[in-house]
């Protein structure tokens, strides 16, 4: 059974680059061509860096050419401060190497996603705990003069709250007061419920806000902002059919000591699988997206993180030892 074409027909979205990557090189057994992978192993996290090269590698991901950061941290589930702490300075890091700013370019911060709704709200968090700097540039504490780049942020919302494409909020701002770049952060969707709230990707190729549940809006990138877009996407959820797929492809593995029955499974059409999941799960189907009971608590430590990850990587003055003291 084609996984690929199983998520195609459930009208699964997978905005995770590096499960785009799993499910295509898991199909064909071989590296895609146009994409190029690599992976870096750290004490509490693992970096892989996929670069979509060319047009027949962004056909075969259906994602802009680019380069794509996927930070994986599982520790962060655990309460413990100082990882998170390390988690947030790797993204810096990382997030330093895709930025290549000049000291004085300016940057806007762009926190996507609906603040009424928990599992969408990492945006907004993000923002609140940020540390914005354009109207307190002259004022800042005097041990930083010189090393707090012009930052602004802003939260604008989603069409069900304001009645205007979020692009056309962020254009508007953005051509008046020019920020040389956008950062734009938003929740996402994943396709494993061992990404929610411990994997962090970043691209240099923009955003599609709300792909990831099928609430296509348009995009933030170079062409409709006219700006360069860095996007930081963290996911919250995980489609339920997605969830469903997964419990029956388990349950036939462990079925492995019997070739009769994993045969059978092995030899299902698409459209068996599909129209199973599609019974369970009506009358949402491809609309059920599952998220942990405690996505409170994750996204509130996923933003102090990403919040943290960010201000190491605009701002010079703040060392590794005192970044955290200035967030909000």
């Amino acid at each position: 059974m084609n996984k690929a074409d199983l998520y195609q027909r459930l009208n699964v979205n997978i905005e995770m680059v590096i499960e785009a990557h799993e499910v295509l090189r898991g199909e064909s057994g071989q590296e895609i061509p146009g994409v190029k992978m690599t992976q870096t192993k750290y004490d509490h996290a693992t970096v892989t860096e996929i670069n979509i090269l060319d047009e027949a590698g962004s056909k075969q991901m259906e994602k802009p050419i680019g380069t794509y950061l996927t930070i994986d941290a599982p520790s962060v589930r655990e309460n413990n401060r100082d990882i998170h702490k390390e988690i947030g300075l790797l993204l810096g890091e990382k997030l330093r190497e895709i930025l290549k700013l000049g000291q004085e370019e300016s940057v806007l911060l762009v926190g996507l996603g609906n603040w009424n709704a928990t599992p969408d709200a990492l945006g907004p968090r993000v923002i609140e705990s940020s540390l914005i700097t354009r109207h307190l540039h002259q004022y800042c504490p005097d041990e930083l003069q010189g090393g707090l780049r012009p930052v602004s942020g802003i939260a604008p919302g989603v069409l069900g709250l304001t009645g205007i494409e979020t692009a056309e909020i962020i254009n508007g701002v953005a051509s008046k007061i020019e920020p040389d770049v956008v950062i734009a952060i938003d929740a996402l969707a994943a396709s494993s419920l061992d990404r929610i709230a411990t994997s962090i990707q970043i691209s240099d190729t923009g955003i599609n806000p709300g792909s990831g549940v099928g609430n296509r809006r348009t995009g933030i990138n170079m062409d409709s902002i006219g700006r360069r877009v860095i996007a930081i996407g963290i996911p919250t959820v995980v489609n339920a059919a997605v969830i469903a797929h997964d419990v029956i492809d388990a349950l036939f593995t462990e079925l492995k000591t019997s070739p009769s029955l994993y045969r059978l499974y092995k030899n299902l059409g698409v459209d068996v699988v599909e129209n199973i999941i599609n019974s369970v799960l009506s009358p949402y189907r491809e609309n059920l997206m599952v998220t942990p009971k405690e996505i409170d608590v994750l996204i509130d430590r996923m933003a102090r993180i990403v919040a943290g990850g960010i201000a190491q990587a605009l701002h010079s003055a703040l060392g590794p030892d005192e970044f955290d003291e200035y967030l909000m």
